[in-house]
């Protein structure tokens, strides 16, 4: 009976063996997926990163003093059938109070009611409503003939954040070996509602050569950059800032990225970016041959941009515990 007894225990405790055996290899693999989704989609590039909540503007820094002697910026607001989101983009800029600012919409020619959102808005805002030949084209005439020291685009969908145009401008006026900046960027979904934040290491050069990481609604540059490598090229439609970007850089422009969040990137289902990921493919390849003079695999893009990942990671989470304030 003992005998019987310690059999069956013996194979009890065999089981619970196996069982704790297999729950570590359970953990284990979750362990490794879960470093594999992180792999696959960092936080700078995961836009749902939680529930959508209210977008506290409050909590960001305020405006900086600015001085009646501002630096002219000239932004620019590309647009097509996009009346639902224009008009946060709009007053995102306008409300900036900036005293120094020319801001122009070039729609082209909408039918969903835009025309009369531009209307409404009366002298506050330069646009014009004409055909044109795609977001590239539209954004090189909205800047056609502006005269100002900085320059910016921001997409009809995107938001500026509070005291940002000042910010920029301050940074520029202390800086004047800079020639590009941009900064952190909030992500929020079709009701504009914060759903996740990209938190960026500083600039580096090498990376950018395989990849985009630069948020572009967060961009300003001097004007001496577009005089110096041209407009944008409209052969590009949905790589058109990574083109210009690079060629920025090619010329020997000076990038910083500011310690501070500077817009609002918008997710929603007709986003361009969602909507020709295809020829956002075959463009990004172009741009990666003429650069690197070489078609890098995906192997070799990874390895090339894992440093950049890891610290953007260890950015992200020293924000996420305080560590990092903007």
């Amino acid at each position: 009976m003992d005998d019987e007894y310690r059999q069956r225990l013996e194979q009890l405790e065999n089981r619970v063996a196996l069982l704790e055996r297999n729950l570590n290899l359970v953990a284990a693999g979750q362990r490794r997926s879960s470093l594999r989704s992180l792999w696959r989609r960092p936080p700078i590039w995961t836009f749902e990163q939680y529930p959508p909540r209210l977008l506290n503007l409050t909590a960001f820094p305020p405006a900086p003093a600015i001085t009646a002697t501002a630096p002219r910026i000239a932004m620019v607001t590309p647009s097509y059938n996009h009346a639902q989101y224009l008009g946060a983009t709009i007053e995102s800029i306008v409300s900036q109070n900036y005293p120094n600012l020319y801001y122009h919409v070039q729609d082209g020619a909408s039918i969903d009611g835009t025309i009369d959102l531009l209307k409404s808005r009366g002298d506050s805002i330069s646009w014009n409503s004409e055909p044109d030949k795609g977001q590239s084209n539209a954004i090189n005439l909205g800047f056609a003939g502006t005269d100002s020291e900085i320059m910016a685009y921001l997409n009809s969908d995107d938001m500026l954040l509070p005291g940002t145009l000042a910010y920029v401008a301050n940074y520029f006026a202390s800086h004047p070996d800079v020639d590009v900046v941009y900064g952190h960027r909030v992500f929020v979904d079709s009701d504009g509602l914060e759903v996740g934040r990209a938190v960026l290491p500083p600039h580096d050069g090498k990376t950018l050569q395989y990849a985009d990481y630069i948020p572009q609604e967060t961009m300003f540059w001097r004007r001496r950059v577009w005089d110096g490598i041209g407009p944008i090229d409209e052969s590009f439609h949905y790589a058109m800032d990574w083109d210009f970007i690079l060629r920025a850089q090619a010329a020997g422009f000076k990038f910083v990225r500011l310690p501070r969040f500077l817009a609002c990137f918008r997710i929603h289902d007709a986003q361009k970016t969602a909507a020709t990921y295809a020829v956002g493919v075959r463009e990004m390849g172009i741009l990666r041959r003429r650069v690197l003079g070489f078609d890098p695999t995906q192997l070799q893009i990874r390895r090339a941009i894992a440093s950049y990942l890891a610290k953007q990671l260890a950015y992200h989470y020293a924000y996420k515990l305080s560590l990092l304030r903007y």
